[in-house]
């Protein structure tokens, strides 16, 4: 994908600054949203004023957002604090009228980007005009849904995109709303190294009490700025009260983060130096990988010939138990410890299967092991 910097369109964006986006969740009413937006106007260094004016929910009842007659309020935001101002938009319809009222960014929430039909129509619809687009991850965490939709912008002529993490559904409770999975956008930006990736913390946390934890972690992890949901009164907020803040607490959380550099010329050597150490000691993992690959074959075929199980729990659970303490006593996390050993433990039990499939005369009689 062809993708242009985020500075090219945020005038007021200087170089290696994180983006911030910030207002409530919904706009309610005119002067909610104006003196919220002068608040953090004055309070912050915030880049971009964020506010809902359709709402996607999940039931029927709860509020859907004041309409269009919103994006008046956004344009009156624009002209009074000078900042720019973006919205949420679900279909064709949306983007017109977004357009028509001089939106500056529009961002596509979860739930479209996990209906490429919705995906595709929005994308028709922006053909031949140069707005910038923002991507939220879809509900699931399906990377593929998200660069399809990315990709469905490009292919329109969308160059100005970016991508927002803001976690995705949990099917068991967890302490936040949403489960980051950090890998997913790590592993969209290796894809995409020119695309900024945002973190929408307040979607993450669905409490404002993770909220500082989360955006240091984003900031940490190289994103390219931040989301975050900022009320005049988030107590009588008509959606999503307990994750929003006041503009004095943006001020706050936005003044103890620690806002880090990708790299210097200091660090270039030193870094060079350590990552030497952990390619060494990754091909020696690497070996040792493949001698256990070895000796796994030897097994599986003498269970074949013996007409023994694949699964030998007692085995499995004496794994388990003596490498968890082993590791823990050589300083190492047991969750760590546990998760490499399931999918070592996986994949002998593939070999093995394998194994146990075919013809004897295929078997290979002794599996050189690496030195």
């Amino acid at each position: 994908m062809n993708i242009s910097p985020l500075g090219s369109y945020i005038p007021n964006l200087e170089a290696q600054t994180p983006l911030i986006i910030a207002g409530p969740c919904s706009a309610e009413t005119k002067e909610q949203v104006l003196e919220t937006a002068r608040q953090i106007a004055q309070h912050t260094s915030a880049h971009l004023f964020r506010a809902g004016i359709w709402k996607p929910r999940t039931r029927p009842g709860q509020f859907e957002g004041i309409g269009k007659k919103g994006l008046a309020w956004l344009e009156a935001v624009k002209k009074e604090t000078g900042l720019k101002v973006c919205t949420e938009v679900a279909k064709a319809q949306h983007v017109e009228e977004a357009l028509k009222h001089q939106i500056d960014v529009i961002w596509i929430g979860a739930r479209t980007v996990s209906n490429p039909f919705s995906v595709q129509e929005i994308a028709d619809s922006l053909k031949g005009v140069q707005i910038p687009v923002f991507v939220k991850n879809p509900i699931n965490p399906d990377l593929h849904l998200w660069m399809g939709a990315l990709e469905r912008f490009s292919h329109s002529g969308i160059h100005q995109l970016a991508a927002i993490h803001r976690g995705f559904y949990p099917y068991e409770e967890t302490k936040f709303r949403n489960i980051p999975k950090w890998e997913i956008a790590i592993e969209l930006k290796r894809r995409y190294p020119d695309l900024p990736i945002i973190s929408d913390p307040s979607h993450i946390a669905g409490h404002t009490h993770f909220l500082s934890e989360i955006a240091q972690k984003a900031l940490d992890l190289n994103f390219d700025g931040l989301m975050i949901e900022t009320h005049i009164d988030p107590k009588c907020a008509l959606s999503d009260a307990q994750q929003q803040v006041t503009p004095l607490e943006l001020k706050n959380i936005l003044t103890h983060l620690i806002f880090r550099t990708y790299n210097n010329a200091n660090s270039e050597e030193k870094l060079r130096q350590y990552r030497d150490q952990i390619d060494s000691i990754d091909q020696q993992l690497l070996e040792l990988l493949s001698q256990r690959v070895g000796v796994i074959h030897k097994i599986g075929q003498y269970k074949k010939e013996n007409n023994l199980t694949i699964l030998q729990l007692r085995r499995w659970e004496n794994i388990i138990q003596t490498r968890s303490v082993f590791g823990k006593n050589l300083g190492l996390n047991p969750e760590f410890i546990e998760a490499i050993l399931e999918l070592v433990h996986r994949e002998s039990i593939q070999i093995q299967n394998d194994i146990m499939n075919i013809e004897p005369s295929t078997l290979t009689p002794d599996i050189p092991i690496s030195k």
